[in-house]
């Protein structure tokens, strides 16, 4: 981060601080302190005494120095709740009001500045966490997530949007960013250019992206943004905020209008100042070994002999402790550093086979199937806005998934979002789950909505609709006799729901009806 941002936004801490202590003192009410907080990357907790902060880390990049900053944190103040975000970034959790103040103006000098991690601003800027080192990648998109990171900090400050921007790169046509449904997407393509896609975006009344631009040389993205940025501020609702996100521009001038509109005003961006980038690349020079590792958990990178490894903590909850062994690993192992996932889980990259093998050790205690990789949003028991502790579903679900003992692949990974802002994504989940309520003969009773696939990869993008609800403790009884079907069948659910939807709906109508 530039200092000249720090030195821009170091001044906007006092009204924080201001404003935090008005809150704690019964001067603001909740609303009136959410609008506020969250543009400093901040909210208060459920009951309103304990707050939580949002890192902003550009493509998830979380290099050393950062960790570093990372468990200096978690040792001073205390911390005993860390999350791994679907936006590629870390939230703590349990803050007091007087040690949230301090520790955000540390967060910022450490070159973590949280300006903008939530309200009305540009979002984190997410990129694939395998990004120069992926094998089959397109080109390494890093470089131009963190110079677009940069670049849009300039609007904390200069911009009144009328909701958030979210921007992301995707290096291939998995699509882990969800580039093509973002409000601002950059998709590589083999030629080293970039397609863009804009006005997407899930939630409610979800919608694709539209392609904008083809092709785009990528020293020319920023003109690409500061167009949707004028489109946006020119053509967004700031009356509804129901409608101010920029998929309803789809709706109001149609695709077409909403094309035109964002090429006239990227026309005009071009004949302004020169927004020309020029990046630095991380250039990954480490000798590999020769020893051929294999485990479920490695991922062979593009660099000969070198390996990223892959661990996920169960709903993307770390022990804070996690980070102080992490930390000491790999303090001394060359380039290797921690790329966070899009679907709250990481990567350690650059790794030879030793390095690899010690750090499969240390992480055991994560995710050890495709299913245990699932996603859930932090819940309401934290959450303000949240309708259900879709952290307390998603224990529930592994708790009883675990005792099957299925093999690997028989049940997919789900997303499980506690209310309907589709924080886990789960409209593009292979099964989904969104917090609702179920009415039945003894009154409402705790529920999910059912989205059953969805779909992020490039060109195949699906956003599913929400069917009926299924009662919270019936959740893992679905999924644990979807998973019985399926072993009985020698097969996973991706090939056995192909072959049986009309058993698939049956089991779903059992347990909605």
């Amino acid at each position: 981060m530039a200092t000249g941002y720090l030195q821009e936004f170091l001044p906007d801490l006092e009204a924080f601080r201001t404003k935090t202590m008005q809150f704690h003192n019964g001067e603001m009410t909740v609303p009136e302190y959410k609008g506020f907080s969250g543009g400093y990357g901040s909210y208060a907790q459920r009951g309103g005494k304990k707050h939580m902060l949002r890192l902003r880390i550009a493509g998830g990049r979380l290099t050393k120095e950062k960790l570093a900053f990372v468990c200096e944190s978690i040792r001073k103040y205390g911390i005993d709740t860390v999350k791994l975000t679907t936006c590629q970034s870390i939230q703590f959790h349990n803050l007091e009001a007087e040690d949230l103040c301090v520790l955000i103006e540390e967060a910022w000098k450490a070159g973590m500045i949280s300006r903008g991690g939530g309200g009305d601003f540009p979002r984190n800027v997410m990129a694939s966490p395998l990004s120069g080192v992926e094998a089959g990648e397109y080109f390494d998109v890093q470089p131009y997530a963190e110079a677009m990171a940069e670049y849009l900090m300039q609007f904390i400050h200069g911009v009144k949007f009328p909701r958030k921007l979210k921007v992301a790169f995707s290096n291939s046509p998995k699509n882990e960013t969800h580039a093509t449904f973002r409000d601002l997407g950059f998709v590589a393509n083999p030629d080293h250019t970039f397609d863009v896609y804009a006005a997407g975006g899930l939630g409610n009344r979800p919608a694709l992206g539209v392609k904008v631009a083809e092709h785009v040389a990528p020293e020319q993205i920023c003109y690409y943004a500061k167009a949707m940025v004028d489109t946006f501020v020119t053509y967004g609702n700031y009356e509804n905020r129901g409608r101010a996100r920029t998929r309803f521009m789809q709706e109001t001038l149609g695709k077409e209008g909403f094309v035109t509109a964002y090429r006239e005003k990227l026309a005009e961006a071009m004949k302004g100042e020169d927004l020309t980038i020029s990046v630095g690349d991380h250039p990954v020079d480490k000798a590999g070994t020769k020893d051929r590792l294999t485990h479920r958990r490695i991922v062979p990178q593009k660099q000969a002999g070198l390996y990223s490894v892959f661990y996920q903590p169960i709903g993307g909850m770390i022990a804070p402790e996690k980070f102080f062994r992490l930390e000491e690993a790999i303090r001394d192992m060359d380039q290797v550093e921690i790329r966070l996932t899009p679907e709250e889980g990481m990567y350690l990259i650059n790794c030879n086979s030793k390095e690899a093998q010690e750090l499969i050790a240390i992480t055991e205690d994560g995710a050890n199937t495709l299913f245990e990789t699932s996603v859930a949003c932090v819940g309401n028991a934290i959450c303000q806005v949240g309708v259900r502790d879709s952290q307390e579903v998603l224990r529930m679900c592994v708790e009883a998934v675990r005792k099957e003992n299925f093999a690997d692949g028989v049940l997919p990974k789900i997303h499980i979002s506690g209310c309907p802002s589709s924080c886990s994504a789960h409209q593009t989940g292979t099964i989904g789950f969104r917090g609702a309520v179920k009415q039945s003969p003894d009154g409402p009773l705790p529920a999910c909505a059912l989205f059953v696939g969805g779909c992020s990869s490039q060109g195949k993008e699906v956003i599913s609709e929400a069917g009926k609800s299924m009662v919270l403790e019936d959740i893992p009884k679905f999924l644990v006799e979807l998973g019985r079907m399926i072993a009985d069948d020698h097969e996973t659910y991706d090939t056995w729901s192909v072959k049986n939807h009309d058993k698939l709906e049956a089991l779903i109508e059992k347990y909605t009806a």
